[in-house]
């Protein structure tokens, strides 16, 4: 199977765990409070494992102890997040079709357009092409989301879906910089060609903490 294929087929699963988890949530079962805490958990956990197997020269890198000590203790913020944002499930379910979305959108329309690196020393992948679709598609699906939630179009939902996406995307950057440092390609294969579960959620690294401060 080809990693296009491959990253299609992820995708597609994601979107059909979405869409049962809300299903769920609807039926009165707690599914996207318990779907945001096993990936809270899956994350710290990966995250965790691959620092107990990198080498040692590279662990113990002082700069490079400075930096997974930060953003272990960030995953550590986004997992404290989620257990306060759980009492909104359908706020975690709209942040994860924007993040969702968003990064389909800036891999695929990064794929087909290609054009110029965002930050090549960091991701030597991601494009602005890819990040200006990122942000689009991330937005199209916080006013799709709204308008099937509350029946109508909602003008504001315009500015959090492109702060939320455009967010993500600097949550993908620096778990990239911190793959880097590890000198890893993905955090694990768990989802095949689409990398770990940090891999696919690093979006609301950043996103998490900043929605708990702005209800707090």
């Amino acid at each position: 199977m080809s990693e296009t294929m491959n990253r299609v087929l992820v995708a597609a699963g994601l979107i059909l765990v979405l869409g049962l988890a809300a299903f769920l949530e609807s039926i009165g079962i707690r599914a996207v409070y318990l779907l945001c805490i096993i990936i809270g958990i899956a994350m710290l956990g990966e995250f965790l494992y691959r620092l107990w197997t990198a080498p040692r020269a590279v662990m113990f890198n002082p700069k490079n102890l400075a930096l997974f000590g930060a953003f272990l203790g960030l995953l550590g913020i986004d997992f404290v997040s989620l257990l306060v944002l759980g009492r909104r499930p359908m706020l975690l379910l709209f942040i994860l079709c924007v993040i969702c979305a968003a990064d389909i959108c800036a891999w695929l329309f990064g794929r087909i357009i290609g054009g110029a690196k965002m930050w090549e020393s960091v991701s030597e992948h991601k494009t602005w092409a890819g990040q200006i679709f990122g942000i689009i598609g991330g937005t199209a699906a916080a006013v799709l989301y709204g308008y099937l939630t509350i029946g109508v179009f909602a003008p504001q939902l315009l500015w959090i879906g492109i702060s939320v996406s455009l967010l993500s995307q600097y949550g993908d950057l620096t778990a990239s910089f911190i793959k880097r440092r590890l000198k890893i390609k993905d955090f694990s294969r768990m989802l095949g060609a689409h990398g770990g579960i940090i891999d696919r959620f690093d979006g609301w690294v950043y996103v998490l903490p900043l929605i708990w401060l702005i209800l707090a």
